[in-house]
C-alpha cells in the first residue's frame, strides 16, 4: 500500500469492527477516503457501528454482503483474525486488490521508531517488560499492537522522540508489505495457529516478515537457542543480536551459567549478562527477577537485549526487571485458600505455553485446560503431565482429547466438565471441581492449551471468569 493520505476519494473497505478496525476506519475517513466498514456480527452486537456512522462512515453489520469489494476498491484492511478464505478477502485478491492489516497502515503514519515483538509464546510478557525498561530509563514509550491498543491510535499519538513497543501476531504480520521495525524481537517458533495458516510454512513465513524490510541500520534480536528462529533470521539485513538461556554467546545477552537441557530446576545460581566486544556485564541475578520460570528468564534476556539496542544503559535494567510482576492472564497469582494457590494463565493457548506454565509453578498441579478444537494433538503435554500434574479438569471442545492425554500420562484424577447452561457456569463448575481435587501445597492452574473462542470472546474474558470463580469458593 501507499501512504494512507493517497487514498483520498478512493474506496477503502475495512473488514471487522474490533478495536483495530474502528481505529483504522477513522484514519481513512479523516483523510478523505470513501470508507466502508463491514462486520459479520448483527447490528445489536456492533456497538462500534453507531460511533462510526455518526462520523459519516458507511457501516454494514450482519455479514459481508456480495459486491462489498468492487473492482474500483483501492485497498482492503482486514481484522487479523479474519481468514484469507473469507469471501471478501478472496474476491479482493482475485481482483488484484491489496489486502493489509492495521499494522501496515499504522507504520505509514508515524516517524517514531518501532520495537516489534513476535513469537509463539511470551509476546505479551516481553512486550510489556520492554515498555517498563524503556520507561524506567526515561524514554517516552507507548505500548500497543496485539497487546490491546490499536497501533494506529498509538501512531497518531507518537512523535519522533517516542518509542512504539508493539506486540505482533503472525496474523498481523502476514498482512504487511512495507512494515519496518527499528528493532525486531523473535522469541520462539512453535506449532500453533495452523488452522489459520494452513501449515507451518505459511506460519513461519508470516513471522519472518518481521525482518523483511529491516536494513543494516536496524537490529534483530533473535533467540539463538531456537533453530527455527536462527533459520528465519538468516536472510535478515539487520544487525543480529542473539539472546539465549541454554548457551554462552560470543556476543549478545544470555544466562550464565546456561540452563541444562533437562527442564528440572538444578538450584544453580544464574545471572543474565551482556557480552559485547569481549566484555561481560552482569545485568541481574535470575533469582531476583520479579517473575519465575526459565521461560521468563528468556523473556527478560530478550527484553534486556531490546532495551540495550534502544540505548538504555545496562545499569538501569536491574531495578525494573526486579519490580516487574508479570501481566494479567499470564501466570497471574489470584489467591491462596487453605494452602492452595490459584493461578490464572488463560493466555496459554497452545501446549508449549501450558508446558512452561506447569513447570513454573511450585508444588503438585491441578490443571484446568480446554478450549477451541483446532485439530491439535495434545500428546506433547504427556511428559509434563506425568511429572507435575496430579489432576486434570477438562472443559471446552477439547475436553476429551485432553482427558486422553491425561490418561496416557497416568493421571488418576480426571474430571471432564460437560457444558452447563452458559460458558461462565461451565468454567465455574470446573473451578469447583479443581478446588475439590486440590490439597494444601497444590497449585490450581488455569492454563488451557487452547484458544478461547469455543466458549468465550477472548482469553481475557476466560481469565476474568476464572478469577471471579476462584474468589467466591
Amino acid at each position: 500500500m501507499q501512504h494512507p493520505s493517497t487514498y483520498r476519494n478512493r474506496r477503502v473497505v475495512v473488514l471487522g469492527l474490533a478495536r483495530s478496525g474502528v481505529s483504522v476506519a477513522k484514519v481513512f475517513h479523516a483523510l478523505g477516503a470513501e470508507t466502508i466498514a463491514s462486520d459479520v456480527k448483527p447490528p445489536e452486537q456492533c456497538p462500534e457501528a453507531e460511533e462510526l456512522a455518526a462520523l459519516g462512515i458507511s457501516v454494514l453489520c450482519g455479514g459481508h454482503p456480495e459486491g462489498l469489494v468492487t473492482p474500483d476498491t483501492a485497498l482492503v484492511v482486514k481484522n487479523p483474525g479474519i481468514p484469507y478464505t473469507s469471501p471478501p478477502v478472496r474476491e479482493a485478491l482475485a481482483l488484484g486488490i491489496e489486502v493489509v492489516t492495521e499494522v501496515e497502515v499504522a507504520w505509514w503514519l508515524t516517524d517514531a521508531p518501532i520495537i516489534g515483538i513476535t513469537g509463539s509464546n511470551g509476546k505479551t510478557t516481553t512486550t510489556t517488560l520492554i515498555g517498563k525498561l524503556l520507561e524506567a530509563a526515561g524514554r517516552k514509550t507507548i505500548v500497543a499492537g496485539n497487546i490491546g491498543r490499536p497501533l494506529t491510535d498509538a501512531a497518531g499519538e507518537a512523535d519522533a522522540a517516542s518509542w512504539l513497543v508493539v506486540e505482533l501476531s503472525s496474523f498481523q504480520l502476514k498482512g504487511t508489505a512495507a512494515f519496518r521495525p527499528r528493532i525486531s524481537v523473535l522469541l520462539n517458533v512453535a506449532e500453533t495457529h495452523l488452522d489459520y495458516h494452513g501449515g507451518m510454512d505459511d506460519y513461519t513465513a508470516s513471522k519472518a516478515k518481521l525482518f523483511a524490510n529491516q536494513t543494516a541500520d536496524d537490529v534483530a534480536i533473535v533467540n539463538w537457542d531456537d533453530p527455527e528462529c536462527r533459520r528465519l533470521a538468516e536472510g535478515a539485513k539487520a544487525r543480529i543480536v542473539p539472546f539465549a538461556v541454554r548457551q554462552r554467546l560470543e556476543e549478545g545477552v544470555y544466562v550464565d551459567p546456561p540452563y541444562p537441557a533437562s527442564p528440572e530446576d538444578d538450584g544453580v545460581p544464574r545471572t543474565i549478562v551482556r557480552r559485547s566486544g569481549g566484555v561481560i556485564t552482569p545485568i541481574i541475578a535470575v533469582d531476583e527477577l520479579g517473575v519465575p520460570g526459565r521461560h521468563n528468564a528468556a523473556n527478560a534476556a530478550a527484553a534486556s537485549a531490546a532495551a540495550l539496542a534502544a540505548g538504555v544503559p545496562a545499569e538501569l535494567l536491574a531495578a525494573p526487571l526486579r519490580a516487574f510482576r508479570g501481566v494479567e492472564h499470564r501466570l497471574e497469582f489470584v489467591r491462596e485458600k487453605a494452602g492452595i494457590r490459584f493461578y490464572n494463565s488463560s493466555k496459554d493457548t497452545n501446549p508449549t505455553a501450558t508446558t512452561m506454565a506447569i513447570r513454573s509453578v511450585k508444588g503438585p498441579v491441578v490443571l484446568l485446560a480446554g478450549g477451541l478444537d483446532r485439530g491439535s494433538d495434545y500428546a506433547a503435554l504427556v511428559p509434563v503431565m506425568r511429572e507435575r500434574v496430579k489432576a486434570l479438569v477438562a472443559f471446552g471442545e477439547t475436553r476429551r482429547k485432553l482427558a486422553e492425554a491425561a490418561e496416557a500420562a497416568g493421571i488418576r484424577h480426571i474430571r471432564v466438565v460437560e457444558p452447563e447452561a452458559s460458558p461462565e457456569e461451565t468454567l465455574e463448575r470446573a473451578v469447583r471441581e479443581a478446588d475439590a481435587l486440590a490439597e494444601p501445597g497444590d497449585a490450581v492452574l488455569l492454563s488451557p492449551a487452547c484458544a478461547s473462542w469455543d466458549m468465550f470472546r477472548s482469553y481475557e474474558e476466560r481469565g476474568r471468569i476464572f478469577k471471579k470463580a476462584a474468589h467466591i469458593l
